[in-house]
């Protein structure tokens, strides 16, 4: 797996990866977002100053499409 300049992920950025992957998975778990869980996983995301490709693919596969599915609900009023 390569980051956005072209260069291989380091074992840093691969446990960061891990500890999202994680922390969406708990997040999501109950099947529905709240809107203390999205600032959680804003703050990890942004939390380097950057956001990968490899995080929005997480977001995407984990979130965004579920919500787009129904698999997901919101809730923002938390």
């Amino acid at each position: 797996m390569a980051n956005n300049q072209g260069q291989p992920i380091s074992k840093a950025e691969l446990e960061d990866l891990d500890k999202l992957k994680a922390l969406i998975e708990r997040a999501i778990s109950d099947g529905i977002l709240t809107a203390a869980e999205k600032r959680s996983l804003e703050a990890a995301i942004f939390a380097d100053g950057k956001v990968s490709p490899e995080e929005l693919e997480l977001m995407q596969s984990l979130v965004w499409d579920k919500l787009s599915s129904g698999e997901l609900k919101m809730d923002w009023t938390t």
